[in-house]
């Protein structure tokens, strides 16, 4: 059985990315308020910026969590 690696947040992914908010915003198009805010809420992340988000990150979008950061911390403690 292959392992499945284990989600993590949108934050995680574009520091494991080596990028800064600031460099990560303008490589995928959007203010770094906006991607701030998808840090913490990325429930409402279009499909065409999850896209951009991967291409951006290399790092595949299945294995990146999206939706509240509230309800990935509590996922964890279960």
């Amino acid at each position: 059985m292959v392992a499945t690696p284990p989600k993590i947040t949108l934050e995680a992914a574009r520091t494991n990315a080596g990028l800064t908010l600031k460099e990560a915003a303008k490589l995928i198009g959007v203010s770094v308020a906006t991607l701030h805010k998808w840090e913490r809420d990325s429930s409402s992340v279009k499909v065409s910026d999850v896209n951009k988000i991967q291409e951006v990150y290399d790092y595949p979008t299945n294995y990146i969590f999206f939706g509240n950061r509230l309800d990935f911390n509590s996922s964890k403690e279960e």
